[in-house]
């Protein structure tokens, strides 16, 4: 780790134009992150490919959902993440840029840059896997994609003291889920998209829109707690073991670890698996587990917020 060109990379950032300096964050982040190696065996490299295969083939088979995994399936290193991630971050963060402080200028864009730099480098450093859906990417025709942080991954299954090729088959299965998510939903990108934008255009004016938040926390919810229920269908193996190990990694480490995953929303995430599969265990203990797949046929059935936690209301407006 290269704390000394991470801190002069930020720290030369207040000179300049908008309220963050990307290439700079760029810099800071990667020379705060070590690499990590993506000097793969032939079997491992094989193995990345079996367990995504397999898990398309599961999830298909139990899920009765027609979809494809994405043709960009990267292996990657720390710094290949912090790449492929700092487009996405720009463009979310790019319409409250605006909102930068008439004082001191320099200072706020060197404060902000450093901010985003530390984010991205701590996320780099804990990332396992990452199916991308590309939210609000210029191009039309930008394919998804789907990423494994190799060196992450290794290390986690090291600490915890598990075994590797389960591990990576565990975690290629959970991000192949997503991919059925929105290969069943064509939609889903575009009501993600719609609704992020209006939360950002009121925060760029001063204001806060509840709703549209409301319903992008609904939908990231569904998607997450979707995920969970094929996991327990799909996975060709117990994995209680191994969700009661990371969920304990995550919630250790330091008090600026701690604060770091409270700013990211790391802790959000969990609550919202946690509800939205108690409401898909609810619909598919009330219906099956097919018809917790309708919830993908348009945005119009998507639970609300009062029936994620009364899955029956659900099943009774769907009229199943």
């Amino acid at each position: 780790m290269n704390l000394f060109h991470s801190v002069r990379a930020v720290a030369s950032s207040g000179n300049g134009e908008g309220a963050i300096d990307w290439d700079a964050v760029v810099e800071a982040a990667r020379a705060g992150t070590r690499p990590g190696s993506v000097d793969l065996t032939a079997a491992e490299r094989s193995g990345y490919a079996t367990d995504v295969r397999d898990a398309r083939d599961r999830v298909r088979e139990v899920a009765a959902i027609d979809f494809d995994v994405p043709d960009t399936i990267e292996i990657q290193h720390r710094h290949h993440w912090i790449d492929a991630n700092v487009a996405t971050f720009r463009r979310v963060l790019e319409p409250l840029e605006g909102q930068q402080a008439d004082f001191l200028p320099g200072v706020a864009r060197a404060v902000n840059t450093g901010t985003m730099s530390f984010m991205l480098g701590f996320l780099a450093r804990n990332v396992l896997g990452q199916y991308d859906p590309l939210l609000l990417a210029d191009e039309v025709d930008a394919d998804h994609a789907l990423y494994f942080v190799h060196p992450n991954i290794r290390q986690v299954a090291a600490d915890l003291h598990v075994d590797f090729p389960r591990f990576r088959r565990w975690i290629a299965f959970h991000e192949v889920t997503h991919a059925a998510e929105f290969g069943a939903a064509p939609w889903l990108s575009d009501y993600l998209e719609e609704r992020m934008e209006e939360g950002l255009d009121d925060l760029s004016h001063g204001g806060f829109d509840r709703e549209a938040f409301r319903e992008m926390n609904v939908a990231m919810t569904v998607v997450e707690g979707y995920a969970e229920l094929l996991m327990d269908h799909a996975f060709d193996d117990e994995y209680a073991d191994l969700r009661a190990k990371v969920d304990a990694r995550r919630q250790g480490g330091g008090p600026l670890s701690k604060l770091a995953k409270r700013l990211l929303g790391l802790g959000l995430k969990r609550q919202q698996y946690e509800r939205g599969k108690r409401f898909f265990e609810g619909v598919a203990a009330l219906r099956g587990l097919e018809a917790a797949g309708l919830v993908w046929e348009s945005h119009e059935n998507l639970p609300t917020d009062d029936e994620l936690d009364d899955p029956g209301a659900w099943v009774s407006r769907m009229g199943i």
